[in-house]
């Protein structure tokens, strides 16, 4: 009797063990209930709002979420996503931001702010995988690749080009000129890059690039001190006067003229990976 006493003991035990586990687990089910599901449409959307004025833009996505996914068709619906959408853009959430969007115009491609849902995916993509490291390293954002900002240009040239009298056309049309000059830039870069390595036929390439597909840009007159930079070292002196000549007339104050451009980089840029000069 004794032995078979000592026998249940530990069958007992890790029977006592699975039921309170159970009970934990039942109790952390009900704990992790949708805190937001069954509540009525107004409700949930005056709760979204809530958040929004106290800038609590996370738990406003959520609450906006849940009212669309509880009450797919209604009058609130529509607003709510839109909601959702900037909710997620000012949290951070560019990718959530840009589905939402996607999501709604797909729904609703003829909706009376069709123009704002344009003008905040293009804002989502600008920032799209670029605010932390920018932020962390003071990364130059002209030096990554440009799908996204291909994409936000691309959306706001939609705002321009479709709805001319949108209150969101003129920021659009600014913000068009930024992401210009960044792939300006962007090419500059490339050029600097082909001629740090002796590249040189390929840097007057990415400079002739950039002022056939860029003009006008920001980046112009550095383009043609790069094609002058390059045809020096290749060899070729009317090239490089001709480049000199049109400098000299479009910024005669340029750093190169005097001999001082491109500028070599820093020790501390040519160690930190994130720099376009250590490229």
């Amino acid at each position: 009797m004794i032995q078979r006493s000592a026998l249940l003991r530990p069958t007992l035990a890790l029977a006592l063990v699975l039921a309170i586990s159970g009970c934990s687990g039942i109790k952390g089910m009900f704990k992790d209930k949708d805190k937001n599901e069954g509540v009525p449409v107004t409700e949930l959307y005056d709760k979204g709002h809530g958040y929004m004025e106290h800038g609590r833009w996370s738990m406003a996505s959520e609450t906006f979420g849940r009212l669309v996914a509880q009450y797919p068709y209604g009058p609130y619906t529509e607003q709510a996503l839109m909601e959702q959408a900037y909710a997620q853009y000012k949290a951070g959430k560019h990718e959530d931001a840009i589905s939402t969007i996607d999501r709604f115009i797909r729904t609703y491609p003829t909706h009376r702010n069709i123009a704002y849902l344009y003008y905040l995916r293009g804002l989502s993509n600008m920032a799209r995988n670029t605010v932390f490291l920018a932020r962390a390293f003071k990364l130059d954002t002209s030096t990554r690749d440009l799908q996204a900002p291909q994409q936000a240009f691309s959306d706001f040239n939609t705002v321009i080009t479709r709805y001319p009298n949108s209150r969101y056309t003129a920021d659009a049309r600014q913000r068009m000129l930024f992401l210009r000059n960044e792939f300006a830039r962007f090419e500059l870069n490339i050029g600097l890059y082909y001629l740090r390595r002796g590249a040189w036929v390929s840097a007057v390439d990415r400079a002739t690039y950039l002022l056939e597909t860029f003009p006008q840009s920001e980046y112009q007159n550095d383009a043609v001190a790069l094609l002058g930079e390059a045809y020096t070292r290749l060899g070729n002196a009317t090239l490089a006067a001709d480049a000199k000549r049109v400098l000299q007339q479009n910024d005669a104050n340029h750093p190169w003229l005097q001999g001082h451009w491109p500028k070599r980089p820093s020790v501390v840029n040519k160690l930190n990976p994130f720099s376009a000069e250590a490229r």
